[in-house]
């Protein structure tokens, strides 16, 4: 075994747990504009459905979030969770879009926050897992001399 590990190239997929499919799906559908690309069930658990969406038709890997259905399991948050996923945008234009689309659908959501790193807007998906739409820039490395050198603190709010 060498010391340094295999390349991954990135997130392939993300994979949350619903308890209404229809509902979740007509969300990406009909909200975020997202495609249904597969319809299939969980093969680890046979009869659970496992839906994916992707901004693209293809659902190609690093766009697809997917679903298993858990009806009437509402999660926990904790340790073991997820806390939210983020999708990327251009640029707080793009964000502000972002805000309408989602306002104009009857779906809350929050202000732009200014992350240091990027700017973002949060919403969430049926079942309240946080979604969180964040700008490209201005980047991880802007505060930093050397990238990943130091602990910085987050500022106080």
């Amino acid at each position: 075994m060498t010391d340094e590990p295999p390349e991954t190239t990135g997130l392939h997929h993300v994979t949350n747990i619903c308890t209404d499919m229809e509902e979740t799906r007509e969300f990406y559908e009909d909200v975020l504009g997202f495609h249904t690309v597969k319809m299939t069930e969980n093969y680890d658990d046979p009869g659970t459905p496992h839906y994916y969406f992707s901004p693209t038709p293809a659902g190609e890997p690093g766009t697809v979030v997917s679903y298993f259905e858990y009806a009437g399991q509402r999660g926990v948050p904790g340790g073991g969770a997820s806390h939210h996923f983020a999708l990327g945008v251009e640029d707080e234009d793009a964000l502000r879009e972002w805000q309408a689309r989602l306002r104009d659908s009857g779906v809350r959501v929050s202000g732009i926050e200014d992350r240091t790193y990027f700017k973002s807007v949060y919403t969430s998906d049926p079942d309240g897992l946080t979604i969180e739409f964040a700008t490209r820039g201005p980047g991880f490395d802007v505060n930093e001399d050397e990238p990943g050198s130091e602990f910085i603190e987050a500022p106080e709010r």
